[in-house]
């Protein structure tokens, strides 16, 4: 599960988010919308131990993420947390296949060609397989970044604008993806987005 007590962050003197107590259970999906600048990328950075806040508890999967060192949050999160962030950080010397089983080796797992294929496949960029990463439009890229997310059937899946790129089809494609797989392997699914057209998907909301 996920856990906030009495969680602020700031830069400088800006207050980007304030969250006194907020929960997602294990296994359950929730959509976290609001504007740019409304901090939805600072909370999924700050769930993922990517950024430290300035005060406050964050629980993830069993685990108190602020309590740990950056190295340990590295290791936790390569375990445990799939991640598609609007930045997409593909490797654009890889090929797309590689990205996945890289991600794999980062989390301590084997390679697993048959799941990275079938991965790619269900979302519909089996053709990309062998393609470098540096050659994607951005609408492939982003799909490419979903399918690295879920490949290591994470505890929990992270995902800022997974859809912004794409169009109303890969969309649907796209967010089903996230929701079937984060279904088959009981994991927390949190999406932050101000793209309205996957609300419909969510019955659990936190406005920002």
């Amino acid at each position: 599960m996920l856990a906030i007590r009495n969680l602020r962050h700031a830069y400088g003197d800006r207050s980007v988010l304030a969250l006194e107590d907020w929960s997602v259970a294990q296994g359950e999906a929730c959509l976290v919308l609001g504007p740019s600048g409304s901090g939805k990328s600072t909370l999924l950075a700050i769930l993922s131990g990517l950024l430290a806040p300035l005060e406050g508890r964050v629980e993830v999967a069993g685990t108190e993420v602020t309590a740990l060192k950056p190295r340990e949050r590295d290791r936790f999160r390569a375990r445990n947390v799939g991640l598609v962030l609007q930045r997409l950080h593909l490797i654009g010397v890889l090929g797309v296949r590689e990205n996945l089983a890289t991600a794999r080796r980062l989390a301590g797992l084997p390679e697993d060609a048959g799941l990275i294929d079938a991965t790619l496949v269900a979302l519909g960029i089996g053709h990309l397989a062998s393609r470098n990463a540096s050659t994607l439009s951005v609408g492939e890229a982003q799909r490419v970044a979903i399918a690295r997310a879920v490949v290591n059937r994470p505890r929990v899946i992270l995902a800022d604008e997974p859809t912004a790129a794409l169009d109303d089809a890969n969309c649907e494609k796209a967010i089903g993806l996230l929701m079937e797989h984060a279904a088959a392997c009981g994991a927390t699914l949190v999406v932050a987005t101000h793209d309205r057209r996957i609300a419909d998907h969510f019955t659990r909301r936190l406005e920002l």
